[in-house]
């Protein structure tokens, strides 16, 4: 396969950190919470934390050797509840959309950890909601759905379980 999953590390934070700033700005269609900063970029401020707290990690997708995108990891002892992982964020670079590789990143993800898991996605966000129902149905993964508020966003969380 072609497609893998790198833990990124700290001397790669300036490309998570422009990568970011892709997602944010993509994720910036269904929300009026992301702006754009003085600089003209979407920034977010908590990526030096992914090195020194224990439970969150960051992973390129790369294919063919180049990075298309990350997934933001969330497992214990950073999760407290009933969940053993998150998928936080996952991004894919436009160019490389609707190929089927964020669904081959979810699969290699899944193979690699099971357990209890927890997706949120916005409501408005149509193509994530549409995403993680097709790999649900494609990995026959029964899940459970319901709405929320999160930071003031209506948002959809599912849970399953990958054994």
């Amino acid at each position: 396969m072609t497609l893998s999953l790198k833990e990124a590390t700290g001397k790669d934070e300036q490309t998570l950190t422009n990568l970011y700033s892709l997602y944010l700005h993509d994720l910036s269609a269904y929300t009026d919470s992301i702006k754009l900063s003085e600089e003209g970029t979407f920034q977010f401020d908590g990526i030096p934390s992914f090195w020194t707290t224990v439970g969150i990690t960051p992973y390129f997708i790369t294919f063919h050797e180049e990075i298309i995108g990350f997934l933001l990891l969330l497992e214990r002892p950073f999760l407290k509840k009933d969940n053993d992982y998150g998928v936080n964020d996952l991004f894919i670079l436009n160019r490389f959309k609707g190929k089927g590789l964020g669904k081959q990143a979810i699969h290699l993800l899944l193979q690699q950890k099971k357990g209890k898991y927890f997706v949120i996605e916005l409501m408005e966000n149509e193509p994530a909601v549409a995403f993680w129902k097709n790999i649900y149905r494609e990995f026959h993964l029964d899940f459970e759905e319901r709405r929320e508020l999160v930071d003031e966003e209506e948002c959809l969380i599912q849970t399953f379980t990958v054994s």
